[in-house]
């Protein structure tokens, strides 16, 4: 009983180290606790934790396999399990460990690839973060549906990793959804990202470039229409009322576009295409 008390203390001092950034004196305090109590499930998955934010993912996937395995009642530990065993593309893991919780999946084996609807994601959370909207083909992986910045890293059409915690919230319509922080780029799309400066007359001339862009392998947005900021207040939580002004309600001539471009495709055509037909101007595009 003296171990497991000294044990709780050691685990105790690795969450406050933690806490406090300590993250390496947290595992050290964590592995201690472990020492006297080997069936701390807890310190294990704390030490899996550490190590999932951390991306490494061969040791969040052995010590969160290890806390599973000492309470497969921690459903906590089941989602970083998965997670873990996602990075590592061991699919064979990931699959039971959806299956233990209750998710039902397409196939037996291999990667899955289903729809498991849209969710906005948060990317580069620690900076500089950017929420999109994606949809998830799995319960840990998503698609991107925006066009990110291209300071970001990311592009349109990228899988990426996803935490399973919700941190904030969006509405689209009247529905809800969590926003998930993205840990890592998972597979990277076909997609460079460009910057298109346009000058319209209506709004009717964004129409017609949607028109075009459908008929492409292409996709852009208005970014000077549909990109808002936040404080991290609202990022976190549910965007407030004072925040609607950030989209602007005026019209606007000039637009700032956001294009997702296609590898070894033209697209320089399709905006010649679109200024004949509106009389619209292309002002510039930096890709």
């Amino acid at each position: 009983m003296l171990a497991e008390t000294k044990a709780q203390e050691l685990h105790e001092l690795g969450q406050r180290l933690s806490d406090e950034g300590k993250e390496q004196e947290a595992i050290s305090a964590y592995l201690q606790a472990i020492e006297l109590d080997p069936k701390k499930s807890e310190s294990f998955y704390n030490i899996g934790l550490i190590y999932k934010y951390q991306n490494e993912w061969t040791k969040s996937f052995e010590y969160n396999q290890k806390a599973y395995s000492l309470d497969p009642s921690d459903e906590s530990a089941r989602w970083n399990l998965a997670i873990a065993a996602t990075a590592l593309r061991d699919w064979a893991t990931v699959r039971q460990a959806w299956q233990d919780n209750g998710i039902a999946l397409d196939g037996k084996s291999g990667p899955i690839d289903m729809n498991f609807g849209i969710t906005p994601v948060r990317l580069n959370p620690d900076y500089d973060a950017e929420v999109v909207w994606a949809t998830r083909i799995d319960p840990v992986r998503a698609r991107i549906e925006n066009v990110p910045y291209k300071e970001s890293g990311f592009r349109y059409d990228d899988i990426v990793l996803h935490d399973g915690a919700a941190v904030g919230y969006r509405k689209n319509g009247n529905n809800e959804y969590p926003v998930f922080n993205v840990l890592e780029l998972f597979e990277r799309s076909k997609f460079s990202t460009a910057l298109a400066s346009i000058q319209i007359n209506s709004e009717q001339d964004i129409a017609v470039l949607e028109n075009l862009f459908s008929k492409s392998v292409h996709h852009f947005e208005d970014w000077t229409k549909n990109v808002r900021t936040l404080c991290r207040q609202c990022s976190e939580g549910m965007p407030h009322e004072h925040h609607d002004s950030d989209l602007t309600p005026d019209f606007n001539h000039e637009r700032t576009l956001g294009v997702a471009v296609r590898e070894d495709e033209s697209i320089l055509p399709i905006f010649e295409e679109w200024q004949r037909l509106t009389g619209g101007k292309l002002l510039s595009f930096n890709n």
